[in-house]
């Protein structure tokens, strides 16, 4: 099952604070446990590196403490307060913001934390009456995130299909030396200058000493153009016949399941990039696209207050 929204963890949350003092990790492991969660879904990630399991604790968690259920008697742990312990004791079938609004001080803080579309407070009634919502801030910003990336994506390859062959080629050395490889643009460019049915094919350095060498095919195809077995085999044989054991095949569409199944088995180390991850590639390098806005998030510092006992 997919990781529980942190509404749906507040209830389990809760219970194990009811058990004495605790931390996030150690919740996180059992309530992991508790749904059966397998180890990818334990290991779901934000693009931040947070892992979405944790993060979702942390806010059930949070949402408690401003309505006084749960309280943290020293840095970086937490356990139930009275009033949690109550409401445990009343057997709630589940805890959420709808029952939390029950508490002044949570509605305050909630109310707070809520605005209007003109920035200005929204009123008690409107807060109580609106539906929480089931994702995290940091689920929304991750989704935006995701949505801004996979249209910037298909962008570039879109970019890349209405320029020329050279271009493509352009594209390759810019994103191969990003990576590491060639040594330089100048150097890249000479062992990638062979361009013909509409990709470019070269063999270029591993590393600035040229100690190895990785034999690159890049194909600038249609997105509905899969690549099959047959041209990577080609590929493959190429490899052979240059006495290379490292070679990458680009693609701005993708691979069939033949073709991926082929490299699997092979003495030689041959890396499929289809189109997507290319886009990803190119993003993460910085080939292509430009920064339009940063946007930094701070999280309270536990050692800032700490004091030395």
């Amino acid at each position: 099952m997919p990781v529980p929204d942190y509404q749906t963890l507040m209830l389990p949350v809760l219970r194990h604070a009811a058990q004495g003092e605790t931390r996030v990790p150690e919740i996180a492991d059992k309530i992991a446990d508790e749904f059966a969660l397998t180890k990818e879904e334990r290991d779901q990630r934000f693009t931040s590196g947070q892992t979405v399991l944790h993060n979702r604790v942390h806010w059930a968690k949070f949402y408690m403490t401003k309505a006084g259920l749960i309280t943290s008697p020293r840095r970086g742990r937490f356990i139930a307060s009275e009033e949690g312990r109550k409401v445990l004791a009343r057997n709630p079938q589940r805890i959420d913001v709808a029952l939390l609004l029950g508490y002044p001080v949570f509605k305050d803080f909630y109310r707070g934390s809520s605005s209007d579309e003109n920035g200005g407070a929204l009123s008690t009634a409107v807060v109580a009456q609106a539906p929480a919502p089931t994702t995290t801030p940091e689920d929304q910003i991750e989704a935006a995130y995701l949505t801004v990336r996979t249209a910037l994506r298909a962008d570039l390859l879109q970019r890349i299909l209405q320029n020329s062959p050279s271009f493509f080629e352009t594209v390759i050395v810019n994103l191969l030396v990003g990576m590491g490889y060639g040594g330089s643009h100048i150097n890249a460019a000479r062992q990638l200058g062979r361009s013909g049915d509409g990709g470019v094919d070269g063999v270029i350095n591993e590393d600035r000493l040229g100690l190895d060498r990785v034999y690159v095919q890049a194909k600038r195809n249609a997105p509905t153009n899969s690549v099959g077995r047959p041209e990577v085999q080609a590929f493959v044989g190429s490899l052979v016949g240059l006495g290379a054991a490292k070679g990458v095949f680009v693609t701005t569409s993708t691979f069939s399941n033949q073709a991926r199944e082929f490299v699997q088995h092979l003495t030689q180390r041959v890396i499929l990039i289809d189109g997507q991850r290319l886009g990803d590639l190119l993003i993460e390098h910085n080939v292509g696209v430009r920064v339009s806005r940063l946007v930094e998030f701070k999280r309270v510092d536990e050692d800032f207050f700490s004091e030395d006992e």
